[in-house]
């Protein structure tokens, strides 16, 4: 299934798919490891948070944001 296939189903079939997804990971054997730059960058974040220095916005704004 490409991009213009999954764009062409309902939100509801793309969750659904999404669930599928994920449930299938579940089974797998083994782990799948956190890459190195991904546990830097939630570190980053937390410490952010921590020292008051995040900035949040609302999901009006994101959305806002990404159809600029």
């Amino acid at each position: 299934m490409n991009i213009d296939e999954l764009k062409r189903l309902t939100k509801t079939e793309r969750l659904q798919a999404m669930e599928a997804l994920w449930d299938a990971m579940l089974d797998d054997e083994g782990d799948i490891e956190t890459p190195e730059w991904h546990e830097r960058i939630l570190e980053q974040r937390k410490e952010m948070i921590a020292n008051g220095s995040a900035k949040f916005v609302s999901i009006r704004e994101l959305r806002a944001s990404r159809n600029q």
